[in-house]
């Protein structure tokens, strides 16, 4: 498959359940050569990206499910001097994430996900409003910003914390392939600001 092919759902039922199963297959079904490649061409475009280069505190996900892998991201912000967090499941309020920062000596452990995550210690997470930008996974999006996500709610339940005027900058990453023509949306989904594949770089703002 093209890194530039998208998604053609024209045989696919219109639901959000529908292109989630469709797009988990067809992200899955990537070659290793393929992912690998993908996850270092978005380390070059979020390097050629000054507005966000500029910034300091960055929140960063693990991969997981064949989301786009973010190790040469992780390793080109740390080399750029930029502080990395790891997000967290929040352990008193269920369906939140917490992000913690995360150093190349940081230990991490599995959640009850499988995803790695760093030891929740208080001195080490940085509160969401505070963060200069958050990259989210997503399972697809549409050319205008709409983003649909695993189905639990935790992104769109942290950030919802975030106040209208904040300067923190929501971007998503993803695989070329996840775009797909439209996805139907819901009164509680926000749109995304900003997003990333390894051959673009998309802004609907």
């Amino acid at each position: 498959m093209s890194l530039l092919q998208h998604t053609d759902l024209a045989s696919v039922p219109p639901s959000r359940q529908a292109i989630r199963q469709h797009v988990r297959k067809l992200r899955q079904q990537l070659a290793t050569t393929i992912q690998s490649q993908a996850a270092s061409q978005l380390a070059e475009q979020v390097l050629n990206q000054p507005g966000i280069m500029a910034k300091q505190h960055f929140a960063v996900y693990l991969a997981n499910d064949a989301e786009l892998a973010t190790g040469p991201l992780i390793q080109a912000l740390w080399q750029a001097g930029k502080d990395v967090y790891l997000p967290v499941l929040h352990p008193f309020c269920p369906g939140y994430l917490l992000f913690v920062h995360y150093q190349q000596t940081t230990e991490l452990q599995p959640n009850r996900f499988g995803i790695p995550e760093p030891q929740l210690n208080c001195a080490n997470v940085m509160p969401v409003a505070a963060l200069d930008i958050v990259f989210t996974p997503l399972v697809a999006f549409d050319a205008k910003g709409n983003r649909l996500g695993m189905g639990g709610g935790f992104y769109d339940r942290t950030l919802s914390q975030l106040p209208a005027n904040s300067p923190c900058q929501v971007i998503g990453l993803a695989h070329n392939c996840q775009q797909v023509d439209q996805i139907p949306t819901e009164s509680w989904d926000v749109p995304l600001q900003q997003l990333i594949t390894p051959a673009k770089y998309f802004d609907f703002r």
